[in-house]
């Protein structure tokens, strides 16, 4: 049970508390943050609504546990790190517990939300031995014009702290993703958890407190973000910013000073299917890419654009198994689950009656009770509709009849949005062609949009982020490059 065991500690009467120089502690502003359950739209949670003269002891805690921190050998942290997972796989079953309460995720995603991350921090710290364990070696003369008169050693060196703010429909997967390469390399780290999400990233919290991390070097500060949002980001204190949501990244890099960023912020990632494309094998990844955790991924499926030629073949097909989709409660393990507010579910429904006015082809009849929509196909959208430009998060999914190649890259790319897309073809030199012409980090081939494997880059161009993602390049952007030049009186060559 959440809250409860282990989890004890961070709980106070109904209110889960914030962490803070290795305690669990209570706001002095006497405010909570309540969390709504997406399914039952009552209050499931509360939080504690932390002032900006906390998070200003927080910064500071962070910054002295640092400084320390920096100077723990790698094999030592890198062993605090295994032990966060273990611990984190350990407790899987209160975590999932509070996701599927939180944010209606479906009980079996939300274990594997707990064990991937688990895994995730693991394969981060093993690749972090490996990367920060290796500099550079420079010698003069290789450049024109120089003796071999300086030697020049280089290293990484950590940044300092680090601000991590990730969403609410991964707030465990995406906040270690954030924590364990700031860790690794030797930083400290502030989380400000999503609201929806909180109570979730909270217990992961806990999770690295039971590892026995040194005090002051994980904070975890909760409340409105009207009141300590733009105080966090704007902190003089953060030497780095990792977000993962929606606009408010944008308004966060505008206000942000010269520090790194990296942001990943939503897509409207286009499925392009050619007439040559395995039909069956589309309709199963516009299943599993538009509809998973009820379209409320950054990397769902959020409009196909088919060849007209194929396109009644395919509509009929995907059809056929959006029937097959349980929709229901989160606790039941059901396909399509609640949307994460009214607000979210308030903002579908308006892309669903703009689509329906100007003569969309609904697919299915549209249904919502509450915060859950069921499943919706819409065929024969056009550009002027908002549902093929806007990214609904929600289980409605647009179809675009085009006519030729280049209009679907032409759709695709006229999106401010380049997070991921794919390619349905028998042929990989028109898949390769066709890749390279789209404007998105990332482009699948056969396969829908997707993040992980964890370990594989992670990137947006335009209004979709700003730096990679991915073990390897979140490592690497959560350090700065360190250079000892030594000099020496006379050129010096090796078995000269």
């Amino acid at each position: 049970m959440a809250g409860t065991g282990v989890f004890s500690d961070i709980l106070d009467g109904d209110v889960y508390k914030y962490y803070a120089d290795g305690e669990w502690k209570k706001s002095s502003s006497g405010k909570t943050v309540a969390i709504i359950n997406p399914t039952t739209r009552k209050t499931q949670y509360k939080v504690q609504a932390c002032t900006q003269e906390e998070v200003n002891k927080v910064m500071e805690s962070a910054k002295t546990a640092q400084k320390s921190w920096a100077k723990t050998p790698l094999w030592k942290r890198a062993e605090l790190l295994h032990k966060a997972a273990a611990i984190l796989k350990e407790h899987k079953a209160p975590i999932a517990e509070c996701l599927v309460k939180e944010i209606a995720k479906p009980a079996k995603d939300a274990i594997t939300e707990v064990v991937r991350s688990g895994d995730l921090i693991s394969y981060t710290a093993e690749e972090g031995v490996r990367i920060l364990g290796e500099g550079k070696f420079l010698v003069s003369d290789s450049f024109p014009g120089n003796q071999r008169t300086k030697y020049c050693l280089t290293s990484k060196i950590p940044l300092g702290v680090i601000l991590a703010i990730p969403p609410f429909n991964y707030p465990v997967n995406l906040a270690v993703s954030k924590i364990a390469p700031a860790l690794i390399a030797g930083n400290s780290l502030v989380l400000k958890p999503p609201t929806q999400g909180a109570v979730s990233a909270l217990h992961m919290v806990h999770c690295f407190h039971l590892a026995g991390f040194p005090k002051g070097l994980i904070s975890c500060v909760t409340g409105k973000g009207s009141e300590i949002g733009d105080f966090l980001t704007m902190h003089p204190g953060v030497n780095c910013i990792s977000f993962t949501g929606g606009d408010t990244g944008i308004a966060i890099s505008k206000k942000a000073g010269m520090i790194p960023l990296q942001m990943e912020l939503g897509g409207k990632d286009a499925c392009i299917v050619l007439e040559d494309a395995d039909l069956d094998l589309v309709a199963a990844n516009i299943i599993k890419g538009g509809f998973s955790y009820s379209g409320q991924r950054c990397t769902a499926v959020k409009v196909v654009l088919v060849m007209e030629s194929v396109a009644d073949v395919l509509v009929e097909k995907v059809k056929a198994k959006v029937a097959k989709l349980m929709v229901g409660a989160p606790e039941d393990d059901c396909d399509i689950t609640p949307v994460v507010s009214e607000s979210s579910a308030n903002f579908i429904e308006g892309l669903v009656k703009d689509a329906k006015e100007k003569g969309a082809t609904f697919c299915q009849e549209y249904k919502r009770d509450g915060n859950l929509i069921w499943p919706l196909l819409l065929d024969n959208v056009r550009p002027d509709m908002r549902i093929a430009w806007e990214e609904p998060f929600g289980p409605v999914l647009p179809v675009i009849r085009i006519n030729s190649i280049e209009e679907g890259i032409h759709h695709c790319n006229a999106s401010n949005f380049g997070l991921q897309g794919c390619v349905f073809t028998k042929d990989v030199n028109k898949a390769i062609v066709i890749s390279d012409a789209m404007e998105t980090g990332t482009v699948q081939i056969n396969s829908a949009p997707a993040r992980g494997p964890d370990h594989f880059p992670f990137q947006g161009l335009k209004d979709s982020g700003i730096g990679s993602q991915g073990v390897t390049n979140s490592i690497n952007m959560m350090t700065k490059i360190k250079s000892t030049v030594i000099n020496l009186p006379t050129p010096s060559y090796t078995m000269g």
